[in-house]
């Protein structure tokens, strides 16, 4: 794999110039396989965090920081390529879900406490029009490291962990109603997996037993939910865990990760057409515990832990497939 420099943008922002260079990642053959940008990092150092984006604007939650668990949610202008800090979660929370519904923020589950490992229930929204924050109705199962997609306004609440043992649950939420529903379980109960959506069908990949990289999986299974069933899928090709995952063009993105040995720069792309695995340009920062979210044609994956554990990073790359750029630049 041979990679080569595009163009070098400055930004200056409250003094500090940002330098910006592409690169494009690109086979023996020509054909790219993308490229990464990097934009200006954010305000805060944080692992297992929580990132969903509401218009142009991306919104990193909780995790741990510095200081331990936190309920800090900082908010990134992509138009801007600036960060600000809005109101803080109600609770400090690390390793939850999240999701936005008709223009609101959707934090679910995650464990609580300033250390602590606690499985929460909660689900907590977001209106950035008020800043505001306010309790919806709990989960009916409560856990950590669990995976959230979105479908025609509904959330799903897929897998995790609580209390010494894995979680199967599939638990649907209707924020009109404000009320949860048990769907068909996961049939691999894993937790630090990830969720993507296309069409009608859920993909939950990858991930890890008890909450252990050491016993990473490569495990692949969706989700029809007009059928309520599941079907194992082809295999991430690299078993890994405290991933992030991304949906854009009709593929699937699955970035970073964290095994014994280190943390993953991989971003394996899953084309649920063809069932066909591809590994696409590599993050410029090997990471886990990050968040990937999609604004237009760009995939923005931020923060993470850059070794094993508990280290943290601020860090903010963007990923295009060819002959794309980000907005705002």
């Amino acid at each position: 794999m041979a990679g080569r420099m595009k163009r070098t943008i400055l930004k200056i922002i409250s003094g500090t110039i940002f330098i910006t260079i592409p690169v494009i990642y690109s086979t023996a053959l020509g054909q790219s396989l993308g490229s990464w940008f990097i934009s200006a990092p954010a305000p805060t150092k944080r692992t297992e965090v929580a990132v969903a984006a509401i218009g142009k604007r991306i919104y990193v939650a909780g995790g741990f920081g510095s200081l331990g668990v936190t309920s800090r949610v900082e908010e990134y202008d992509i138009m801007t390529d600036r960060w600000r800090e809005v109101s803080p979660m109600p609770r400090r929370l690390h390793h939850a879900g999240i999701g936005v519904l008709n223009g609101k923020l959707y934090v679910i589950g995650g464990f609580g406490g300033t250390f602590s490992w606690t499985p929460s229930n909660a689900i907590y929204e977001y209106d950035p029009v008020t800043d505001r924050w306010k309790t919806r109705s709990p989960m009916p199962t409560a856990r950590g490291a669990l995976a959230v997609g979105i479908h025609q306004g509904n959330l799903y609440a897929i897998g995790g962990y609580a209390n010494g043992r894995n979680v199967s649950a599939n638990e649907w939420y209707d924020p009109q109603e404000n009320r949860w529903e048990s769907r068909a379980p996961l049939p691999t109960a894993r937790d630090h997996l990830a969720v993507a959506v296309v069409a009608d069908t859920i993909f939950a990949i990858g991930g890890r037993f008890k909450s252990s990289y050491a016993r990473n999986l490569d495990t692949h299974e969706t989700y029809d939910i007009k059928k309520n069933q599941w079907v194992k899928k082809p295999p991430l090709p690299t078993p890994r865990s405290g991933i992030a995952a991304a949906t854009l063009r009709g593929k699937i993105f699955i970035f970073g990760g964290e095994a014994p040995n280190g943390t993953f720069n991989l971003n394996e792309a899953y084309d649920p057409r063809t069932e066909q695995w591809t590994t696409m340009a590599p993050m410029p920062t090997s990471r886990h515990g990050l968040g990937a979210t999609v604004i237009g044609d760009s995939i923005y994956v931020i923060g993470g832990g850059p070794k094993p554990g508990g280290s943290l990073s601020n860090v903010n790359e963007v990923f295009t497939l060819p002959d794309q750029q980000p907005l705002g630049r």
